[in-house]
């Protein structure tokens, strides 16, 4: 079983704490899966605390690494997006955002007060947080002649497949959902059966 294409990510939206001589630092942290949807958490949270001082966050996105962000917003260099990024990175999680809401108590912290103020909301959400596993999956969509029906539909039997939906008329339709790590194998078994075509879309994660 190849693990490759599975990551660990949040269940469901979660939240954490954690106060400072006088400053409260609410960490929100999300499951997401497009910039989009990043932008619109990070707007509404803007506009729900309009009034506290910094909005610093950090994201991750895929599993190649190489698709994330950190945001200070108005703290020192890298005592904040950096610390949140860190704790995502070390609870081995992606396609998460994590922003972090801070009221200035009317006490600096420093810098090595700020960096372990940001990871502590940070630690604090991830651990009221439900963590799963998911795996990335291949989209294909299926089209064939009616009079392979029987064979198509053997072969989805075997490799079971989620079956996202499927028009059987004259010419027949399918789309199915499979791990990305199966996906090659009951690609070349369909392709074997005369009339079948076979498109793959982009992975879901």
């Amino acid at each position: 079983m190849s693990d490759n294409d599975t990551y660990k990510t949040l269940k469901e939206p979660s939240e954490g704490i954690y106060k400072e001589k006088g400053s409260k630092f609410l960490a929100f942290a999300y499951p997401v899966f497009t910039e989009d949807e990043i932008k619109e958490h990070i707007n509404v949270l803007k506009k729900q605390y309009h009034d506290a001082r910094h909005h610093c966050y950090a994201w991750k996105l895929g599993m190649d690494n190489n698709h994330y962000r950190m945001n200070d917003d108005g703290e020192p260099s890298g005592t904040a997006g950096k610390p949140i990024f860190g704790q995502i990175l070390s609870h081995e999680l992606t396609n998460v955002l994590v922003v972090v809401v801070r009221y200035f108590g009317g006490t600096k912290l420093g810098t090595s007060g700020l960096i372990h103020a940001y990871k502590a909301a940070t630690k604090d959400a991830f651990e009221n947080a439900e963590i799963v596993e998911r795996t990335v999956n291949d989209i294909l969509t299926l089209t064939f002649e009616y009079g392979a029906m029987n064979d198509v539909m053997r072969i989805i039997k075997d490799e079971e497949p989620k079956v996202l939906e499927q028009d059987f008329n004259l010419s027949c339709k399918m789309i199915l959902s499979v791990r990305q790590s199966g996906s090659g194998a009951l690609v070349d078994k369909l392709k074997k059966i005369t009339s079948v075509k076979v498109e793959k879309d982009e992975p879901v994660k």
